[in-house]
């Protein structure tokens, strides 16, 4: 037998077998979460033919290709949740791996908000479902691009996630599903983000909660409500720009003077946006 073929197979051999195979590598941002911020869950794969699949609390994620064999979700977090350890499993490469993160509690302030009859309205089935229709959506293409701007020039008067009582009674349920800007009647309102207009709702069609609105899919499970406006300068189906204006700020809806509410969701749940403006989601 030829010695030098016999040496070169075992060589290979050796070598084939001591080259380690790459683990699935996950990485989760911000480093210290707190209740109401996104968790970037993003996913390092050898195989980038197949999505890898992202769950957390028994709900799936979908993610999202951001090159050189990455992939990316976006996890919410809520004032309503409880904070401590999430576990997130992640199944990519025919492997799976969890990861522990700590979420943070975070102070909430309390508000007392007085409604006169002709704004104390339930609302509308039809205003819930249409408002609910669009914050489901998850678009597969990214339209935003870097840091989000900020909507409105006005002083921010509500922070995102103040619990309220509305008229005396406590709304167990809710929180502020934003940020509030006191912006001047008819002052401008951008589109924080480029996106697809995917809602128009307006006063006199029943939206009589929200007021005048308008909702922009930016993509992947990532949407702007905006809301109360006084006039309306988009369609449904239009393609914004960040920062283009898409109408003017006012008091329609359950409002009790001239202001912008900018709602954030991601994956249908309302998150804090500042850090959509202050960081920034690649």
């Amino acid at each position: 037998m030829n010695k030098s073929i016999l040496g070169g197979g075992i060589t290979a051999s050796i070598l084939s077998f001591t080259v380690p195979v790459q683990a699935l590598q996950v990485q989760v941002t911000p480093a210290n979460p707190q209740l109401g911020d996104t968790l970037s869950v993003v996913i390092q794969v050898n195989n980038s033919s197949e999505t890898p699949s992202v769950s957390l609390q028994q709900k799936n994620y979908q993610a999202f290709p951001i090159g050189n064999n990455r992939f990316r979700a976006l996890l919410p977090t809520t004032p309503l949740e409880s904070p401590g350890i999430r576990q997130i499993q992640v199944t990519g490469d025919a492997r799976m791996q969890k990861v522990t993160v700590r979420v943070r509690d975070r102070d909430f302030p309390t508000q007392s908000i007085w409604l006169p009859p002709e704004k104390d309205s339930e609302g509308t089935d039809a205003e819930f479902d249409r408002v609910d229709a669009f914050k489901a959506l998850v678009t597969p293409e990214k339209f935003w691009n870097g840091k989000f701007l900020r909507p409105n020039s006005g002083e921010i008067t509500t922070i995102y996630g103040v619990r309220r009582y509305y008229n005396g009674v406590f709304a167990k349920d809710y929180y502020h599903r934003g940020v509030d800007y006191a912006g001047p009647y008819g002052s401008a309102v951008v589109a924080p983000a480029a996106g697809r207009v995917a809602l128009v709702g307006r006063e006199s069609q029943g939206f009589k909660i929200h007021g005048n609105t308008v909702g922009i899919d930016h993509g992947q499970g990532v949407a702007s409500i905006l809301i109360h406006l006084s006039r309306i300068d988009v369609k449904e189906g239009d393609f914004v720009r960040a920062g283009q204006v898409i109408g003017t700020v006012g008091s329609t809806g359950a409002s009790t003077g001239p202001h912008l509410h900018w709602g954030l969701y991601v994956n249908g749940q309302s998150v804090d946006p500042v850090p959509w403006r202050l960081q920034g989601f690649e």
